[in-house]
């Protein structure tokens, strides 16, 4: 389901392609690459075998190439401050690329300049991968869980750092949520139901804070089902490491029916583990849009997509009316 995504990271892992640059990603003119785990205490570290590598993609996608990068020991956050005025919120934005790699401009820094621009400071967090999360491993031709959840680790530090961070990155610290694509949309799920305990040691007053989201955002998530990891289950069950509670954050889910990479049912299975918990959540489901579409525009009605999260986050008071 996911060997879309494995194909298309799998030039840029072998680093092997005319279109792969040896240098890592940088964001760009004005923002700055913050680390988020204090020197020597990053947990369940990654030994770096080789460089994070960078590709500028010759897959278009709404008639743009895009760039991707895989290979990162070193997640980092980058912060982009509202080009309007200041709404107080902030959004942690996690890309996808199923857990192989990060779409880092289709579904990072594009959202966090349409974030900036709304009022709304925007960080992307640049998590660590390969195998970070759930994911399909060719070896097998099955899906499996890693040894350690290292994108789950990065999605807690970052919210409890942006928390801690708030007055001086000029944020209300009761408006702070997440927005994720693809493999990022299961991290929102993931950060959804393990925000009460770390999935590490705590190393510093930023893991005193809350690594709750005040609110959620998932677009074409993926990983939610039961049998991509136990085929003799039920199919249509969720994935038992999601356990949604009456204290997930309010939601917001869209998808494509006609996705071809993360099946349509994702969505309902989030949906309705979200009502049987009694959390607000509101989804919108389209006919057509396909995967991975980000911002950019199509000739679908998905593409509409952001109207909707601005109409919702006002409706939950994360923003004015």
């Amino acid at each position: 389901m996911i060997r879309l995504w494995i194909f298309i990271f799998s030039v840029l892992l072998a680093l092997n392609s005319g279109n792969i640059h040896a240098e890592s990603w940088q964001p760009g003119s004005g923002h700055t690459q913050i680390p988020i785990w204090p020197e020597g205490k990053m947990p369940d570290a990654i030994p770096v075998t080789k460089p994070e590598g960078m590709e500028i993609s010759n897959n278009l996608i709404a008639g743009k190439p895009w760039i991707g990068i895989g290979d990162v020991t070193q997640p980092t956050i980058t912060i982009y401050s509202p080009t309007t005025k200041n709404t107080g919120a902030a959004v942690i934005v996690f890309p996808g690329g199923g857990f192989h790699g990060l779409a880092i401009d289709l579904e990072g820094t594009e959202i966090c300049e349409w974030l900036a621009s709304k009022g709304i400071t925007g960080i992307l967090l640049k998590y660590r991968v390969p195998n970070s999360g759930p994911h399909w491993e060719d070896d097998c031709k099955c899906h499996v869980q890693p040894k350690a959840p290292t994108a789950l680790e990065d999605a807690q530090r970052t919210v409890g750092l942006v928390r801690s961070n708030a007055a001086k990155w000029h944020i209300n610290p009761n408006k702070i949520g997440v927005i994720g694509f693809s493999a990022g949309g299961y991290m929102v799920a993931d950060i959804s139901t393990h925000f009460k305990k770390r999935a590490y040691s705590p190393v510093d007053a930023a893991d005193k804070e809350s690594c709750r989201p005040d609110f959620a955002i998932a677009l074409y998530p993926g990983h939610m089902k039961i049998n991509e990891f136990d085929k003799k289950k039920k199919e249509f069950a969720l994935n038992p490491n999601i356990h949604f509670t009456k204290e997930a954050p309010p939601t917001f889910l869209l998808q494509a029916e006609d996705d071809p990479v993360d099946t349509i049912d994702y969505s309902l299975l989030y949906y309705i583990g979200l009502k049987n918990a009694g959390v607000p959540v509101e989804m919108h489901l389209y006919a057509k849009g396909g995967h991975a579409f980000g911002l950019r525009r199509t000739q679908f009605q998905i593409t509409h997509w952001p109207e909707l999260v601005d109409k919702w986050l006002k409706s939950i008071d994360m923003l004015e009316k």
